[in-house]
């Protein structure tokens, strides 16, 4: 009887955590879900970006890098800007440059680069969508770089706007994590 319970038990488990077949559209491609993120997400998203960054940065050659408040700030800002002038540019609505923006939030090392993307796919499609283009990859991969920034807005239609933000030698001197 327990043996029994403990199948039920384990089968209903199996059958909890068995991911949905995608559905198809008319195309055959599989119809986009809504990726939506909650405020509470915020540090793992930031955290599986940094992990993924530097598994990349790794198989590169590059050195790790580490997650920079000041630079979180300057992305997080920019993103939401993105978003109030619906369109994906490097340059604010007040005409702030990134360079700008980092310093802005008190960034004392050297900005290298920002990526940016409007979408409505995940953070780590955005990464591997970055890593396909050449200058985008070549911010990603800088092997200067010492501090990343990362963060998105999203609309409520599900519109996200992300921004990363690289930059080398903040005055923290704290080493790579």
């Amino acid at each position: 009887m327990i043996r029994t319970l403990f199948a039920l038990t384990m089968a209903l488990f199996v059958a909890a955590c068995a991911t949905p077949a995608p559905q198809i559209g008319p195309d055959g491609k599989p119809i986009p879900q809504l990726y939506v993120i909650d405020e509470r997400d915020t540090a793992d998203i930031q955290f599986r970006v940094l992990d993924g960054v530097n598994a990349l940065r790794s198989a590169s050659g590059a050195g790790q890098v580490r997650l920079s408040s000041e630079l979180n700030a300057a992305a997080a800002t920019h993103s939401r800007d993105m978003s109030v002038q619906n369109r994906p540019w490097h340059f604010g609505s007040d005409g702030s440059s990134p360079l700008d923006r980092a310093a802005r939030v008190g960034f004392t090392g050297t900005l290298l680069g920002e990526n940016i993307s409007e979408s409505y796919e995940s953070e780590l499609e955005t990464l591997s969508a970055w890593m396909e283009q050449p200058d985008t990859r070549n911010v990603i991969l800088d092997p200067r770089a010492t501090d990343l920034g990362f963060a998105w807005f999203q609309e409520p239609n599900g519109k996200i706007w992300w921004t990363m933000v690289v930059g080398a030698g903040n005055a923290a001197g704290l080493p790579a994590t």
